[in-house]
């Protein structure tokens, strides 16, 4: 008995508490056999065309230099897109796509991490696994692996895409090491999260915070001069990618700031694991009233109280992103340089009228696109909902499923017009602000932003139908927005033929503000959109709920 009791040694306690993570890895991979490709292809791939890109548009060293100094005397562009630290063809690959993928990266690494922690605790599923031989920080292990194994992947893609499209291969190594470190970084910084929350939703929420600030304080370092030297800028890890300096005389002793930071979080979030029961969090939902109010009487309200909080968060994103895009459209033609190329991607974008009404048209065009990632998320929403086994409850109330689901789709369609209405608001505004002429730039300026209502509700048609008819297949639309967002970002940039581009509603929209515009397609995409919705609300209606 004695010898029984006694503690195990060190090792033997690790390999105890780390028993089954093998398995959890390759369940965690077969569950995202579609996830993690998508991301790693789609963000992958686009870093590794941009090379190409550039090369077409920008192809002497002239004009690079040119667009160089262009970029680097506008503080608002530095702000959205960081520094050009070389005006060389690699280096302005990384300007572009180092901050923009550490951001996409980060996204990924949160989301595969808090899928594999808390969102199977509140599922329940934890707690089953855990009654088997799976160790105590088993799970939170296989997740991290995930991660890295996910981060890795696109590393080793963006290295190898950009080597061969005969870039540097130091400079194409810093640039995949950046935005994979980055990944890690929120890898870590998600777990944590995971410990202190009591949901998902607050994991994944809590997480974004963090990435939200780390992004406003590159933009606010970057923004006060060129050369990325600003203490704003070395403070945040998307600041970091842009240190390594890809292509400029990388620094490699940057790649150690994501190894400690990951190391450093990693290490705080097994100290939180080992203290806290499965299922239980350090930062507990406070008990709510006795009485529910009359604002929870109906799905409505719940569908409001669970969505609220996103759709708050949305807004005031749209309000930032619209002011910076406005506050730089005066200046569209310092950014187009006088290049020509650029012009014709600027217009091909956002239409051939004058070139800032082009450029208001992208970005519109641009928060638009933004705009469906928000409609896809609120209307998936049901299906965590499905999922999580809370729906169950309230469809035992006198409560159809109709009624239920249209609670959430009512957010859905009209989230989206409040967010796109805020954006073109402070699109609108700042515009008219720097150009002195408020009240004739708001109202166009506003319109232009509404007009891309129709096209995000196809998309929000789309998920509706997916989620009706063939519920397990609901990542797929996640790749269905990000295959437009792509199209819309980087299509015309590749001057794709135009069958391509119309596979996205977004082309199929007049260009505003500036050209002329009828009513017809407006109207059919709003028809598509309400078939596709009617046709996901019949198969919803008729299959099993779960």
């Amino acid at each position: 008995m004695t010898a029984l009791a006694a503690p195990l040694p060190a090792p033997a306690a690790r390999s105890r508490h780390l028993a089954g993570t093998g398995a959890l890895v390759r369940l965690a991979l077969r569950r995202d056999r579609v996830m993690i490709p998508a991301w790693v292809l789609t963000l992958g791939l686009v870093v590794a065309a941009m090379g190409a890109s550039f090369d077409a548009v920008y192809g002497t060293a002239a004009e690079r230099a040119r667009l160089a100094v262009s970029m680097n005397g506008n503080g608002s562009m530095r702000a959205l897109y960081g520094p050009v630290l070389s005006d060389s063809l690699g280096g302005l690959v990384a300007w572009r796509m180092a901050g923009f993928g550490a951001v996409l990266a980060a996204v990924m690494s949160l989301l595969i991490v808090v899928r594999h922690t808390r969102e199977e605790e509140e599922t329940g599923r934890q707690e089953l696994l855990s009654a088997a031989m799976v160790g105590r920080r088993a799970p939170l292990t296989a997740a991290l692996l995930t991660a890295l194994t996910a981060n890795a992947a696109l590393a080793a893609l963006i290295t190898g895409g950009l080597t061969a499209s005969g870039l540097p291969g130091a400079g194409s190594l810093a640039l995949g090491t950046a935005i994979g470190g980055t990944g890690l970084v929120f890898a870590g910084l998600a777990a944590v999260a995971a410990q202190l929350t009591e949901s998902a939703r607050l994991a994944k929420g809590l997480t974004g915070t963090v990435l939200g600030l780390a992004f406003a304080l590159r933009a606010a370092g970057d923004a006060q001069g060129p050369g990325a030297t600003s203490p704003l800028t070395r403070v945040s890890p998307i600041g970091w990618a842009e240190n390594l300096r890809p292509y400029a005389g990388e620094r490699w002793w940057t790649a150690l700031l994501f190894l400690a930071a990951a190391a450093l979080a990693v290490g705080a979030s097994y100290a939180l694991t080992a203290r806290r029961d499965i299922g239980m969090s350090f930062l507990p939902a406070r008990p709510g009233p006795a009485v529910a109010p009359r604002s929870l009487s109906g799905p409505f309200g719940l569908a409001w109280r669970l969505q609220r909080a996103t759709l708050l968060g949305w807004t005031l994103g749209f309000l930032c992103a619209g002011g910076i895009f406005g506050g730089i459209a005066e200046g569209a033609f310092d950014l187009v340089g006088g290049n020509r190329q650029t012009r014709e991607i600027v217009e091909r974008m956002g239409g051939q009228q004058g070139l800032t009404e082009a450029f208001l048209a992208t970005m519109t065009g641009m928060l638009g696109m933004v705009a469906a990632l928000y409609a896809a998320g609120a209307v998936l929403r049901l299906r965590g909902e499905e999922t999580g086994e809370r729906a169950e409850p309230v469809l035992a109330c006198a409560v159809g499923r109709l009624r239920w689901a249209g609670s959430h789709l009512a957010l859905a369609y009209g989230g989206t017009a409040v967010i796109l209405t805020a954006g073109g608001l402070a699109l609108g505004v700042a515009y008219g602000l720097s150009a002195d002429d408020l009240g004739g730039a708001l109202g166009p300026v506003l319109l232009a932003a509404l007009a891309q209502v129709p096209a995000v509700w196809t998309l929000t048609g789309l998920a509706v139908l997916v989620l009706g008819l063939a519920p397990r297949a609901t990542g797929a639309v996640w790749a269905l927005v990000g295959g437009c967002l792509a199209l819309g970002w980087i299509g015309p940039a590749l001057d794709l033929p135009g069958w391509a581009m119309d596979l996205s509603p977004y082309s199929h929209l007049p260009k505003l503000p500036g050209a002329d515009a009828t009513a017809a397609p407006f109207a059919w995409l709003l028809i598509l959109s309400a078939a596709l919705a009617a046709a996901g609300l019949a198969g919803l209606r008729r299959r099993d709920i779960g």
